[in-house]
């Protein structure tokens, strides 16, 4: 009995620690920018603001894959990332990320921009726009 309280116990936790929204997300260029692989350390400066190399581009602040773009791409969540976006622009040392309200949206801009770079889910992607690295 002990063992199958435990064993219940711990596919509880198992379940209750995996994120509400769960899929692959991919980091999306423009095709046509000689970039073609990136690393999640790389992929994080410029979504965190630590290099302006790239134009980065966000989902909507509210929805549930830039919650889980964050958590997978630096193991942060949304208010942090807002708390050192602050501290940044009080500096004046950078502008926040463009905030787009959709997948589709961002691979237009995306497609759009040479230098945007943004996270879409891996479903989404197509050619418009070039993925260089995937969140499992």
């Amino acid at each position: 009995m002990r063992k199958i309280i435990l064993s219940t116990a711990l596919v509880c936790a198992a379940v209750l620690s995996q994120p509400a929204f769960s899929t692959e997300i991919v980091v999306v260029v423009n095709p046509k920018n000689p970039a073609s692989r990136m690393f999640s350390d790389q992929a994080s400066q410029f979504f965190l603001g630590k290099s302006n190399m790239f134009v980065p581009l966000d989902q909507a602040e509210k929805s549930p894959i830039r919650a889980e773009f964050y958590q997978k791409l630096a193991n942060k969540d949304v208010s942090q990332v807002k708390a050192a976006w602050a501290k940044i622009i009080f500096t004046g040392k950078g502008v926040m990320p463009v905030e787009l309200h959709s997948t589709a949206e961002v691979k237009k801009a995306v497609a759009a921009d040479i230098n945007a770079i943004g996270y879409i889910e891996k479903s989404a992607a197509d050619d418009t726009v070039k993925a260089i690295l995937t969140l499992p």
